[in-house]
């Protein structure tokens, strides 16, 4: 199982660049995937319904204490879902190579998107763990969402994608607070352990079954959002902005059967719980009826089967829901002929769109004529869906009101409510036969005398995927024995409400549910023949339970508050924002001081005794902080802002951390230079002082007050420790399972790696901020080389009279005729160059550069690491930035920004995704050790790979700074630069300079 779904993502991420080289065509390469995939779930059908073959199963324990692991099941029920998932995923994955031109815009992006959608749906049936269950839900949604917006520049693709990300979204939140009740309920968060201890779960009385109860009801709150049930349904109708085949898998056989599936994973053990049937009743009948009764008056084909598809899947969750073994089974069924059909239909809907230009029915006309092999494909589909024999939808139809009629006779919800029910849902086939009469008629029909639509011919190719979901559709009506025998594992779970079973046949005899079908047949005929009044009565009647009104006025009641809010709240008052974070804090953290009892008999200290220097260091940030406050310029206040962070980077070294000394102190160098880059484009003097009015005594007050309070907690803090520090296990933890000497290293990327994962996505998202703040143009685009710029033409000042000789003797004395400097040193002008700056850098840049490869690799057993490594990189990098300019940057730098960040984080994810593939866990480190000719004996551990990766992060980042904040504002300065005059003083390259 592991195979199939990294398959499917590991092939979608490399999806853009198939489409690249053969087009259109690379959806056949994408198609291979789920159809390979198909294949491995057909040879795996004596495990999953063997009673003595283990069933495919894996388990990877990702946070044992949180019972959270990779835990995947392929049991019965899942076998059936991936039918469905994997084999309409393959052919409208091949149907795509013809729908689409070759020249359509994101055909890569769409692929891969798709793809990885198929994989996510795998992952969602067959996981065995509840919050991984609802990571692949949340997964399918963004997914539904990207693909449903595959028409950006449309409107009304932007807003039905949008909509559908909300109403499902909100179901999952709210799923997630159900499985989080049920899971803690249960004491496990294994879907198979759930479901065994639901009859104890059951039968629980009291708060526990309390909390159960309104558990499960937020999980099928979950389910019916997915669902399109009502209240939700309004969102499926409008996804159908999306591209046919998008319509086809995620709207017929695989997102929205994932609310199926969680109903039919779910009802073998909580069907009779308090409010399921209640909410599977009222909510799977009504959706039902209102969904056919919509599709009766829509003059769109794909509308025509949207309203349909949520007429069917109330009908759907309605009958997988009931709880009964005959309710399963023929449940079951109808969701495989359901996906056949409804698939098939929607692409046939995809292929008189593409040929005719039109799905309106109004337009349509002669179309079985022009395209016969269409026709009868869609007659196949429309009759399954209509209930018709030999289709496989008559067949589950049929075993659907055997399993209704014995539950209205002997099931646990009482005669009357079964029969009403069992009405309700006769009423509602009766329009689904309309609906399907509808659709044949308004799509293939020949009307009006002399109308007829320019159909273009079809290749098989194209008509294949299609044709071959109505065989199976008739396969499976003509031979239902084979998928009977799929379900009846499933359905044995469940209570038999009728003595004489269930089977699924295509003759039953002459039975009661014969004789509901032919009244269904003749109810719906005689509907269609009247389908001129029935419009005539809609369009006189308004539409009942208009939803999506109620959604629209929601969200604009929702934007109203939040532009009250946010007029009260974001005042554009940077004293505002932070007078209300800081007296939060303050007062949040001196309630609970003096609001709880605490023990303060520990010894309180405020200079640690064994280190008396830290008042010098303490002094040195006294000073530059009370100096930073009084600055009147910029430069000064950033200036003394550092002093503080070098004052902190000496305590951290007088404590015995060179590590977080090294790290603070590289780190307050580059901020300083990010600082006086960005400051370019500032006022040099700040504020003046008479401007910030009667806040300045609350800024004071504010500052001190802050300040005092957490120094005050941090001496409580460490004079209130009861327990052992947990650092004194770290230096053996390290050595022993990291293999290294240096704990701060070893914690950051082995102990705790997947929290310094979570901190260089974090920079690699500040970095792309900052880059998108400035850049006009694309982040990766490379910059000007310096052989396409003149010899001294950036920079230059405008001559004056006077200067001319000074100009010519600074040109004499930057020239180099040989080998210069710097690469780029000579694009700048004369007056803007140090020769001594130039050669500094030249002497030193490849040094540095080695130290930092040097702190990278030796930072597992001494002090560096890739941190404090990419730092000194980025150093080197700013140097010779610096002193030769932005040429000379682009000269140092050949990979752009964007590409080493995104190296970077790849690295680190392959370093941890690769032990799974060994049979250990994430971020999980080896230790190797050999001998080499010349090193002697090396120990090598693994996650030096990971540091590598947070090495390529960091001096991505810094990179990202420099272009941003240094080149793109040079850019921007140099036009005006020709402006600027040389002063008369004694040194006139100075002045310049």
């Amino acid at each position: 199982m592991l195979f199939v779904l990294c398959a499917h993502f590991i092939v979608a991420i490399f999806a853009p660049i198939l489409f690249t080289r053969w087009g259109r065509s690379a959806f056949y390469i994408l198609a291979a995937v789920p159809a390979i995939s198909f294949g491995w779930l057909l040879a795996q059908y004596n495990n999953v319904f063997s009673d003595t073959l283990p069933s495919p199963s894996l388990e990877i324990l990702w946070v044992p204490v949180m019972d959270l692991g990779l835990s995947f099941k392929m049991d019965q029920l899942s076998w059936l879902m991936s039918l469905l998932v994997l084999g309409v995923g393959a052919l409208v994955l091949a149907y795509c190579a013809r729908y689409f031109k070759s020249d359509d815009a994101g055909l890569g992006g769409f692929g891969a998107q798709l793809l990885a959608f198929a994989g996510a749906m795998f992952g969602l049936v067959t996981a065995d763990n509840l919050i991984l269950l609802f990571i692949f839900w949340e997964l399918t949604t963004v997914l539904s969402y990207l693909l449903i917006g595959y028409a950006r520049t449309r409107i009304a693709a932007r807003r039905a994608a949008l909509q559908a990300l909300i109403v499902t979204t909100f179901g999952g939140l709210a799923m997630l607070v159900g499985l989080i009740m049920v899971g803690e309920t249960a004491g496990t968060y294994s879907i198979s352990a759930v479901l065994a201890q639901a009859p104890e779960l059951m039968a629980a009385v009291g708060s526990s079954k309390t909390v159960l109860n309104i558990g499960i009801a937020l999980l099928l709150v979950g389910a019916v959002t997915k669902s399109a049930l009502l209240p939700f349904h309004f969102w499926l109708p409008g996804a159908m902005a999306a591209p046919t085949p998008v319509s086809a898998y995620l709207h017929a056989a695989a997102m929205v059967k994932a609310g199926i599936y969680l109903i039919a994973r779910l009802a073998p053990g909580f069907s009779q719980s308090e409010y399921w049937q209640t909410m599977i009743v009222v909510l799977g009948l009504s959706t039902m009826l209102l969904g056919g009764w919509r599709a009766l008056r829509q003059y769109d084909l794909k509308l025509i089967l949207a309203y349909g598809t949520v007429s069917q899947l109330g009908f759907i969750a309605l009958v997988v829901g009931l709880g009964g073994q005959e309710a399963a089974m023929a449940g079951m069924a109808m969701v495989l002929a359901h996906g056949l059909f409804k698939a098939s239909l929607f692409l046939v809907v995809g292929i008189i769109d593409h040929q005719s230009g039109t799905r309106d029915i109004r337009e349509l006309s002669g179309v079985f004529k022009s395209a016969p092999k269409l026709g009868v494909v869609a007659l196949v589909g429309a009759a399954s869906m209509a209930g018709l024999p030999p289709m496989a939808g008559f067949v589950a139809k049929e075993g659907i009101f055997q399993a209704f009629i014995a539950s209205a006779m002997h099931g646990p919800a009482g005669a009357s409510v079964g029969w009403i029910v069992l009405v309700g849902m006769v009423l509602g086939s009766v329009l689904t036969f309309a609906y399907s009469a509808r659709f044949m008629w308004g799509g293939f029909a020949s009307k009006s005398k002399g109308m007829a639509t320019v159909f273009k011919p079809i290749g098989w190719p194209f008509l294949a995927a299609p044709a071959l979901l109505s065989l199976l559709t008739l396969g499976y009506g003509m031979f239902p024995q084979t998928v009977e025998r799929w379900i009846k594992p499933y359905s044995d779970q469940f209570p038999a409400y009728d003595p004489n079973g269930i089977h699924l046949l295509l003759w039953h005899g002459f039975t009661p549910a014969l004789g509901l079908s032919a009244i269904v047949i003749l109810l719906g005929i005689a509907l269609f023949w009247a389908r001129t009044k029935v419009e005539a009565f809609q369009a006189m009647t308004p539409s009942p339970m208009d939803f999506e009104r109620g959604y629209r006025q929601g969200i604009v009641l929702l934007d109203a508050v939040a532009i009250w809010v946010t007029g009260r709240t974001q005042r554009g008052s940077l004293f505002f924002y932070l007078a209300v974070i800081l007296s939060t804090a303050m007062a949040s953290v001196l309630a609970v001081l003096l609001l709880t009892e605490q023990n303060w008999s520990n010894d309180l200290y405020f200079v640690d005794p064994t280190s008396p220097f830290q008042i010098v260091a303490g002094a040195v940030v006294v000073i530059g902080a009370i100096a930073a406050a009084r600055a009147n310029k910029r430069f000064m206040a950033v200036l003394m802002v550092s002093v503080t962070g070098y004052g902190i980077a000496l305590i951290f070294a007088l404590q015995g951390a060179p590590d977080l000394a090294l790290t603070q102190m590289l780190v307050e160098t580059i901020v300083l230079v990010a600082f006086v880059l960005a400051m370019r484009s500032l006022p040099p003097r700040l504020m003046e002082r008479k401007q910030v009015g009667s806040h300045r005594t609350a800024r004071v007050i504010l500052g001190i007050g802050f300040g005092a309070t957490m120094v005050g907690v941090a001496i409580l803090a460490m004079g209130s420790r009861i327990h052992e520090p947990v650092s004194l296990a770290l230096p053996k933890l390290a050595y022993e399972v990291g293999g290294g000497l240096n704990v701060v290293n070893v914690t950051l990327v082995d102990i705790r790696a997947w929290d310094t994962f979570g901190e260089i996505s974090v920079l690699a998202i500040a970095a792309t901020g900052i880059a998108s703040l400035i850049f006009v143009r694309g982040r990766g685009q490379n910059l000007p080389r310096a052989v396409t710029v003149e010899t001294g033409s950036i920079g230059g000042l405008k001559k004056v009279p006077g200067f001319g000789p000074t100009i010519e003797i600074a040109k004499k004395f930057t020239a180099s005729p040989s080998n210069p400097w710097l690469v780029a040193g000579r694009t700048l002008a004369p007056e803007r160059r140090s020769i001594i700056i130039e050669v500094v850098t030249r002497l030193v840049f490849h040094s540095i550069i080695v130290v930092s490869i040097y702190l990278l690799l030796a930072g597992h057993n001494g002090t560096g690491g890739g941190f404090a490594g990419g730092l000194v990189a980025g150093l080197a990098l700013t140097i010779r930035y610096l002193a030769g300019g932005r040429f000379e940057l682009a000269e140092a730098t050949r990979i752009s920004a964007g590409t080493l960040l995104g190296l970077g984080l790849a690295v680190a994810a392959l370093t941890g995704a690769v032990p799974l593939f060994f049979g250990g866990e994430i971020f999980q480190s080896a230790i190797i050790a050999f001998d080499l000719p010349v090193f002697g004996h090396v120990k090598f551990v693994t996650s030096t790979l990971f540091d590598i990766g947070v090495y390529l992060v960091v001096v991505g980042l810094v990179v990202d700074v420099l272009r941003s904040l240094g080149s793109e504002i040079d850019q921007h300065e140099e036009g005006g630069m020709e402006g600027i005059e040389m002063i008369e003083d004694d040194e006139p390259l100075e002045a310049g300079r």
